[in-house]
């Protein structure tokens, strides 16, 4: 008697390149799933920074008469991954960074794709107008300009992989 237990090597192989085909669709529609959500809750944290900064501001308006801009928007809300040792090197996938001198700063993401994205902040006086010494909020253009400013606004500035000028840290 014959034992006809078990599947046969043609069986096998299609099963193989069943499963090899349908990989090859999910992989990569799973992975800009990933990258949408992360670049969604990068807009969500800058709003809530462009939020801070104008709360900020009001509440400097109420108290001296007077509108500005704090020098770090990341001391008015918690944000997680934020690193505040002001190091350049070595960043973790997920971290929150701040780079520049006092006034013009970049504030800058880097993704889990280790790719780095940054905003431009400014907390200098940019306007004309009496009582207002508002610079540009994170990502936006200064209000009442005095003269011609560029803004950063989820600009990708390098990557962990790039070679030569760094990854925008």
């Amino acid at each position: 008697m014959k034992n006809n237990k078990g599947f046969t090597l043609i069986e096998l192989i299609m099963v193989t390149i069943i499963l090899g085909i349908l990989a090859a669709v999910a992989v990569p529609r799973y992975m800009g799933a990933v990258s949408n959500s992360e670049a969604a809750a990068e807009a969500a944290t800058v709003a809530a920074l462009q939020s801070a900064v104008e709360s900020y501001a009001n509440q400097k308006y109420l108290e001296t008469g007077r509108y500005s801009y704090p020098s770090n928007p990341f001391n008015y809300i918690e944000v997680d991954g934020y690193d505040d040792t002001g190091g350049t090197a070595d960043k973790e996938d997920g971290e929150w960074a701040i780079s520049g001198e006092s006034g013009r700063v970049l504030v800058s993401h880097q993704r889990r794709d280790d790719n780095v994205y940054s905003w431009s902040y400014d907390s200098s006086d940019l306007t004309d107008l009496d009582g207002d010494d508002r610079g540009a909020n994170v990502g936006l253009a200064p209000e009442n300009p005095n003269s011609a400013y560029s803004v950063t606004n989820a600009v990708r500035t390098g990557s962990t992989s790039d070679t030569g000028s760094g990854t925008g840290f």
